[in-house]
């Protein structure tokens, strides 16, 4: 059986929070995806390898697995194990290296859409509020924009969107007036910085305040959405019929897309045929409802608490 280099036994269900990555619904999507032992299969999100360590579990000597994460770090946790193929670029460049892999197709896809609790961990890396850093949140520290950047650059409109779209934000325009008049007085490199200076403006629990706000910004640094739209889209080329994509998100927005997109299969405007008729969506909706994790799973890890796995079939 392949063994993962650096897991740590709290990576496993039933451990706590201070390994690499908890997996979130580990049997849901082992058992959603179908796994066929002869399959190609592709994890767009490997972190600490614990959805695709289950995935292996399932697959026979003459399978694949392909790997993405743009996290260097990810590849401490890779298999010794010949199945494997690890990338480390963005999900959105899914069709491309799969080509490259010599794999147009492929029999599942699964995207765990979360942050890993070891980038969360990571100080330096700037995701957490718990910590004083710079305040970076690049997933892949190759690209240049950083969530500094976005507070220095950005005009108030744009801060008052992002906010707002990104974060639900309650206040997104007056946090986006604030931050213009405060980065005038002194510049917002740092958490701590950051947070002294909104500070007269958080409504409610100051933690959910700024887990949200940490969330817009993080979100607009890595263009999520940008990234998730493209490799859902990539999704309907590469699945082959029968094959089964899941997707975990942890907010609304994610989901909502997923969801609009397993329903109709694109997101361009459908034209009508002469009788009126648009064309149906090429997947079979599995989840008619998102799978959210037990009692005790959450017991178990708490993070989790948000998630929700969509499943669909390519017809």
């Amino acid at each position: 059986m392949a063994h993962i280099k650096n897991m740590k036994a709290t990576d496993q269900p039933g451990g706590n929070e201070t390994g690499y990555h908890v997996p979130v619904l580990l049997h849901e999507v082992t058992e959603g995806l179908q796994v066929k032992a002869n399959g190609i299969y592709v994890d767009c999100t490997f972190g600490g390898g614990g959805h695709s360590r289950a995935i292996l579990e399932k697959l026979g000597p003459g399978a694949k697995l392909i790997v993405f994460d743009q996290d260097i770090n990810a590849n401490q946790n890779l298999p010794d194990d010949e199945r494997v193929i690890f990338i480390q670029q963005n999900f959105r460049h899914l069709q491309r290296f799969l080509r490259v892999n010599k794999c147009a197709e492929v029999d599942g896809i699964l995207a765990d859409l979360g942050v890993s609790s070891h980038q969360f961990n990571e100080a330096e890396r700037g995701f957490s509020i718990r910590y004083d850093a710079a305040l970076d949140m690049r997933m892949d520290v190759r690209q240049e924009l950083t969530a500094a950047d976005i507070l220095k650059n950005f005009s108030e409109l744009q801060l008052h969107k992002m906010f707002e779209k990104n974060g639900e934000v309650t206040n997104a325009k007056t946090l986006a007036r604030t931050i213009v008049e405060q980065r005038m007085i002194a510049p917002l490199k740092t958490i701590s910085q950051f947070k002294e200076a909104v500070k007269l403006v958080v409504k409610g629990n100051p933690n959910k305040y700024f887990a949200q706000v940490f969330q817009a910004l993080r979100i607009e640094v890595n263009d999520e959405i940008g990234a998730l739209k493209e490799m859902l889209e990539q999704s309907v080329q590469v699945l082959k019929t029968g094959g089964r994509i899941a997707i975990i998100s942890f907010h609304s927005l994610e989901d909502r897309l997923v969801k609009n997109f397993f329903k109709e299969g694109t997101f361009e405007e459908k034209e009508e045929d002469v009788f009126g008729r648009k064309t149906s969506s090429p997947f079979k909706i599995v989840t008619k409802k998102p799978i959210t994790p037990g009692e005790a799973e959450l017991k178990l890890n708490p993070r989790s608490r948000s998630s929700k796995l969509r499943i669909a079939e390519k017809i």
